[in-house]
């Protein structure tokens, strides 16, 4: 972060504009402060009126009781799961023991950086965490050197196109009518890049790069996307209670504020995500303030804007971090004390919950259904639609590389290879859910869907289907990591060194044939859990906000009768919500017995008033740290965990499956 210093008065963000850029700014390069309390460095003043003193306190302030309330909901939703009857998960598959990650991408590039900025020659490696780094020259980075800088892929968008990046700068900062000009347009952001990978993000500074050849930009631009993916979906990936919590807490924040439609917001870590929601709430204010102080030429001044966001960003995302940090012991005392609380009287809590969504819910039927027949019926069945053939495509194109890798591991056997060469064949079978350009296959039926299921789901208020692809994409990473962890299994399992390659091969296909089996089940099951989870995504806030004047007025009669329990794991808006999300779910229920032809019972629900809580776990999401992998919304089964990449240190050799049983050299 550049350092901002204070003139006569005002704030000289001259260094923080990119030298040259800054200084095309104008007169008003001088601007008033942009910042809250003092973090990450930064020289503050005593006020600040762009962003008031104690932003981000006050949005911890607000969303923290929230969090609160959603943390003894999880609680109670997990004791009573482990207090019910267990039935089985039903999946096929092994689950694979390895985290989720990236591939590590590195290589040169040419980059726009500098004071003045110019193109200049950089050395990148993308670690296998989702984050870029850049060094001056590759040995510096071989020799251990700090690098020049890196950046968290958290929220960026990679394009490919400088024409579609410079229309992006023109719309940042349009030229208002009668304004005129007499700065130069800036000639390095003009001057044609043969192979440019542009890196865009709502409130961070953007990234130019360029690689030297087509195929160098291709690997790039898949390792980057893999990259940013994989850190955006670290919370929806998560099973534990506190990051269930988190989410359900940030939706009830943004709806008691008035927001209830559903969008990208929550991709990212807990701070990251915070920051998104304050830096959407400040921005009509930032660009009412400090745009119009910005002079030169308009992409001039839209790069000196993303500059400018980016130090905003950082500094609500040091106050955000420092806060959750600071809330970390309490919600670790909170979470074991509601443990000692919730578990003695829980039988009572569901009990009196049942009763209360009994009663809650003949009061809002009636306008629920109208609801529900009026708005919802109406298009359930395309969006449904849509989806299926959505996902469909997705898990067809896994299935066909499944058999694809399968079948050239036989062929190789069959052909009696060297132990050396199998061994690489295995390792690369055993690397396919991450390899990004054998996966992007699948990934690109994924995206193929995104801009016709939004124009079909933004009627609803729904404007998340960054999410839905990126939670597409886990999920055909997942079935194929575990397809590739049961394959690997069971064929060490079945292969002797007593075996000659050609019964080698036999045996590997009678395994073929079960792992196929295996994955066309628990491909069947993830695609109804995957469908009926966003589709309760999509249309649940809507209901909501429809029945908030006719059916919330109705809550706080009902208020004594959770109030008196004494539990901070029951709330009657909660209750609310389950009644109306199980009514919901049968609609989606029915519709999906439609369209598959198929009854899952595992996956039905008979209604929110006999069961304390959603059976199918809706929402709910594993914890990455931990090895788990992504649950979609909606998800009641078990979820198979994905592979990681070797620690540092350890080698390539003692990641390899188990090759034992294989022949060995002639």
């Amino acid at each position: 972060m550049e350092t901002v210093w204070r003139v006569q008065g005002e704030w000289n963000l001259e260094h923080l504009l990119l030298g040259s850029f800054g200084a095309r700014v104008g007169a008003h390069k001088r601007l008033p402060c942009l910042f809250g309390p003092p973090q990450a460095g930064l020289i503050q003043p005593p006020e600040c009126p762009l962003v008031p003193a104690g932003q981000v306190d006050t949005m911890l302030r607000d969303f923290l009781p929230c969090y609160r309330e959603q943390l003894a909901a999880s609680v109670l939703r997990q004791i009573s799961r482990e207090l019910g009857p267990q039935e089985p998960t039903g999946c096929q598959l092994m689950r694979s023991k390895k985290l989720p990650r990236v591939r590590e991408h590195q290589g040169p590039l040419t980059q726009l950086w500098g004071h003045p900025p110019r193109w200049q020659p950089i050395f990148c490696v993308l670690r296998g965490d989702g984050r870029l780094e850049w060094f001056s020259h590759r040995e510096e980075y071989e020799n251990g050197g700090h690098p020049l800088s890196s950046v968290a892929l958290t929220g960026y968008t990679v394009l490919t196109s400088q024409r579609e990046y410079l229309c992006l700068l023109d719309a940042l900062c349009p030229v208002s009518s009668g304004e005129h000009t007499q700065e130069e347009p800036e000639p390095l952001l003009e001057m044609p890049v043969n192979f440019p990978l542009f890196l865009q993000h709502p409130f961070r500074r953007h990234l130019c790069f360029s690689a030297a050849t087509g195929e160098a930009r291709r690997a790039w631009r898949l390792a980057l996307q893999g990259g940013i993916r994989l850190r955006g979906t670290v919370l929806q990936r998560s099973q534990a209670p506190a990051a269930r919590a988190f989410l359900d807490a940030l939706r009830l924040y943004r709806q008691r504020r008035g927001h209830f439609g559903e969008d990208d917001v929550t991709l990212g870590s807990d701070a990251e995500v915070l920051t998104g929601v304050l830096m959407r709430e400040l921005l009509p204010a930032l660009r009412a303030q400090t745009l119009p102080g910005l002079r030169g030429a308009s992409r001039n001044r839209a790069w000196a804007w993303t500059e400018l966001l980016d130090a905003v960003h950082a500094a609500v995302l040091a106050g955000a971090s420092a806060g959750l940090r600071a809330f970390q012991p309490e919600k670790d005392e909170l979470l074991a004390a509601l443990e000692k609380t919730i578990r003695p009287d829980v039988d009572q809590i569901l009990q009196l919950r049942a009763r209360v969504a009994r009663r809650l819910r003949g009061e809002v039927e009636g306008p629920l259904e109208s609801c529900l027949r009026g708005r919802v019926d109406t298009q359930l069945s395309r969006v449904t639609q849509k989806l299926l053939s959505t996902v469909e495509a997705v898990l067809s194109t896994v299935q066909t590389l499944l058999a694809q890798g399968m079948d050239r591991l036989s062929r190789h056997l069959r052909g009696s290879p060297s132990s050396t060469r199998l061994r690489k064949e295995v390792y690369s079978f055993g690397e396919m859910p991450w390899d990004s350009e054998l996966m992007h296959a699948c990934y690109r039926e994924a995206e193929r869907s995104q801009k016709r299921l939004g124009q079909l789901v933004a009627p609803f208020g729904f404007f998340g289907t960054r999410s839905l692809v990126f939670g597409a994409q886990d999920l055909a990473q997942q079935l194929m990591a575990d397809a590739v962890a049961t394959f690997l299994q069971l064929a060490d399992q079945c292969l002797t060194t007593a075996l000659d390659c050609t019964q080698a091969a036999q045996q590997l296909e009678k395994v073929r044939g079960r792992v196929l089996k295996k994955f066309q089940s628990d491909s069947s099951s993830a695609r109804r859990r995957f469908i009926r989870g966003w589709l309760l995504c999509i249309f649940l806030p809507f209901v909501l906000t429809q029945l908030k004047s006719s059916c919330k007025a109705e809550l706080p009669e009902f208020e004594g009768e959770v109030l008196a329990v004494g539990s901070p794991a029951l709330t009657i808006e909660g209750t609310y919500e389950d009644v109306v999300r199980g009514v919901l779910l049968q609609r989606i229920d029915g519709e999906l017995k439609k369209a598959l032809g198929v009854s899952d019972t595992s996956c039905a629900l008979d209604g929110c008033s006999e069961a304390p809580w959603d059976p199918t776990g809706a929402d709910e999401e594993t914890e990455a740290q931990r090895g788990t992998c992504p649950r979609q919304p909606g998800s009641g089964a078990e979820v198979q965990p994905l592979c990681s990449r070797p620690p540092p240190g350890t080698s390539t050799a003692a990641s390899r499956p188990h090759l034992s049983s294989f022949p060995s050299d002639n």
